[in-house]
């Protein structure tokens, strides 16, 4: 990484160390990088403690902070990260510096100059979320099958919305596509059982992190 871009600043809500709670990556030891700012107000929204506020730090800082612990997984979140211009060297540093990393993103904004050792989550808003408007259909088309697509659905509607996008894109060809219950409104067997009678070629996810800190920050 080159002194000028070492010195390059990004605004983080916070730095922590726990278990990966979604994904196929899911359980594992991992360092959450959370830069702070959305463009997107999801009603189901579980970070809206990063929407402002947080502290600016070096990528330099960030990196130091990041070894600090025993792990070679990191994941990049936010808010939504890659509304920090920074956030693209940020990615490229830490698979430079040997980490394998993963990014969570809106789907509202071009994943396309993402780092290609990056493991991409592209979340696509459904109906409910308050946010469908905001999809970027075109993230579909460079999907690569080390990516994952994430539908977090709050009720019936959203799911069968979600049906027809899995069939008219072909989303389950591209790369896995993860289906998660919003916690509070939409019954988490219910959702398996919908699941399983359409024979869906999706993953039921249920949030890690929620089951065992209940949510709380840092976790």
């Amino acid at each position: 990484m080159s002194e000028q871009n070492s010195a390059a600043q990004l605004r983080i809500t916070e730095i922590f160390f726990s278990l990966q709670g979604e994904t196929r990556l899911i359980g594992l030891p991992t360092v959450f990088v959370r830069l702070t700012g959305c463009p997107l107000r999801c009603v189901y929204c579980d970070t809206a403690y990063a929407f402002s506020g947080g502290k600016n730090h070096t990528l330099a800082e960030i990196l130091q902070q990041v070894a600090q612990y025993k792990t070679r997984y990191v994941t990049v979140t936010g808010g939504e990260p890659l509304a920090q211009r920074n956030c693209l060297p940020l990615l490229k540093a830490l698979c430079d510096a040997g980490y394998q990393v993963s990014l969570e993103t809106s789907g509202a904004l071009d994943i396309g100059a993402v780092d290609a050792r990056v493991m991409r989550v592209v979340d696509i808003k459904t109906p409910a979320s308050g946010e469908v408007d905001k999809n970027r259909w075109e993230n579909l088309a460079i999907l690569t099958p080390q990516d994952e697509i994430k539908f977090v659905l709050c009720d019936e509607n959203d799911y069968d919305w979600a049906c027809q996008i899995l069939a008219q894109y072909h989303l389950a060809d591209q790369c896995p596509v993860l289906f998660s219950p919003a916690q509070g409104d939409l019954d988490p067997t219910q959702l398996a059982d919908w699941i399983l009678r359409d024979g869906l070629p999706v993953r039921f996810q249920l949030q890690l992190h929620k089951i065992l800190w209940n949510n709380e920050a840092g976790h």
